[in-house]
């Protein structure tokens, strides 16, 4: 079963989702960062280029053709399909259709009242089909 971790109380989403990549990444995961809109996905890929520079972090977006061989792939929550099923990491407010092939969903929850208001739904979705979750709340981030 999918094991579901929310982490909320988090200051700047498209951050925290670098810091969470680079040590996913560390580890040899294969990451989806799943993300709400064109500008978030924008954002994060700059972010990802730029966050820290002693650390190259492999990532194309999911239309792009090395997709499937690139460890970090930038996916729209609506897309159909992923190439790897190893960890999601969340940061649109929608649960991703296909959350249960993956290993591993992170949640990353801002503190903005918009983001809560969707942390919550996405909880009841899975709670509501028997996943077990986990909640970190994350002080400083």
């Amino acid at each position: 079963m999918t094991r579901i971790d929310f982490h909320s109380n988090i200051d700047d989403r498209i951050a925290y989702a670098c810091r969470l990549a680079r040590k996913a990444h560390a580890a040899a995961n294969r990451i989806i960062l799943l993300t709400g809109d064109d500008a978030q996905r924008d954002a994060l890929d700059q972010a990802l280029w730029s966050f820290s520079a002693p650390d190259f972090l492999p990532h194309v977006t999911s239309d792009d053709p090395l997709a499937a061989q690139t460890p970090i792939v930038l996916a729209p929550h609506d897309a159909g399909d992923f190439p790897h099923h190893q960890l999601l990491i969340n940061l649109s407010s929608h649960a991703a259709a296909q959350f249960a092939r993956f290993e591993r969903v992170i949640e990353i929850v801002g503190r903005a009242d918009g983001d809560v208001a969707s942390g919550r739904e996405r909880w009841t979705f899975y709670k509501d089909r028997g996943y077990l979750l986990k909640h970190h709340v994350i002080e400083g981030a």
